[in-house]
């Protein structure tokens, strides 16, 4: 998904004159190929994210469309004052790309680990929030970046993540994708976490429970008519995500389902990380699983949740 979104930015480079990439410091060689055809166009920063979101906003007032990349705690916690009155508050389009959303970066601990960067995004105002959950997805999101209004978060995942989306569904920013149709539960996930909730459905199956998948891929703004026409006739709606349970996707779905006060309001159950800081250092898959974000947590819990 890494590579791919930032191939997709060279891409894009040679399509529309407006692109430019900022890295903050990257690893050696990231963009090399881009630096060579655009080197006007390519520009390599060091550790100063607040000055480079500066930079962005600049080149943003001068017609360019800045793609920012680096590190998901450092694009976000690091610079959110930047963020919120050079970017937002003048709507202007520059792409975040935040390498390592989640537990990415777990082995570093809790320094490294993105797990409030969608909460705190999508608190600002004209913010748009997106979390991919592949390759494939990337692909057919990126050329809608051109031309869209303000500026965007794109959370990645850490790369080589399972191929599950359908391009067959197409893509379009704010309108999420029903994945399987819902039954006794509907599983609303959101960026790579998407391949667990679909591994789970299937499990739920096989113990005659029905579960349907809504993927939600943009947190804000958040296709609330989908969750709304879906969960009806539920039992249960599900949120999983790899963030805080505070102000994310589930806050998000709770949010939008308290909006329609006419509608009879299902239950919902959170699969997310707690209020901490997790000082567990370990790989990605071992934080999750401790943290029940893995197929099988997830399909026990919805089967205990909803026995009688």
């Amino acid at each position: 998904m890494r590579r791919t979104c930032l191939d997709m930015v060279h891409e894009l480079a040679r399509r529309d004159d407006r692109v430019i990439y900022i890295g903050s410091d990257p690893g050696p060689g990231t963009m090399a190929a881009m630096g060579e055809e655009f080197p006007s166009r390519c520009l390599i920063e060091g550790i100063s994210e607040a000055n480079v979101i500066g930079m962005a906003a600049g080149l943003a007032m001068e017609g360019y469309i800045p793609y920012v990349n680096t590190i998901a705690t450092f694009l976000t916690r690091r610079c959110y004052e930047q963020v919120a009155l050079d970017l937002c508050l003048h709507k202007l389009p520059v792409r975040l790309i935040g390498n390592g959303g989640g537990m990415v970066y777990a082995p570093l601990g809790p320094s490294h680990t993105a797990v409030e960067d969608m909460a705190i995004m999508r608190a600002l105002p004209d913010m748009t929030v997106v979390a991919l959950a592949d390759a494939d997805e990337m692909r057919r999101f990126m050329p809608l970046t051109l031309d869209w209004p303000g500026p965007i978060y794109i959370r990645l995942a850490r790369g080589g993540d399972p191929l599950v989306s359908k391009d067959e569904n197409g893509f379009e920013i704010g309108k999420a994708i029903l994945m399987r149709p819902p039954g006794d539960v509907l599983i609303v996930s959101t960026g790579s976490m998407l391949c667990q909730c679909l591994k789970a459905a299937e499990t739920l199956q096989e113990e005659g429970i029905s579960a349907g998948v809504l993927h939600v891929h943009t947190i804000k703004p958040l296709d609330g008519e989908a969750l709304h026409k879906h969960s009806q006739g539920v039992c249960m709606v599900a949120t999983v995500e790899e963030h805080l349970r505070t102000g994310g996707l589930n806050s998000a779905v709770l949010e939008a389902l308290s909006d329609r006060p006419e509608k009879p309001m299902p239950r919902v159950m959170s699969f997310s990380i707690p209020d901490v800081f997790t000082h567990r250092y370990g790989s990605q898959s071992d934080i999750l699983e401790h943290y029940g974000l893995t197929s099988n947590g997830i399909a026990a819990a919805i089967a205990a949740a909803i026995e009688p």
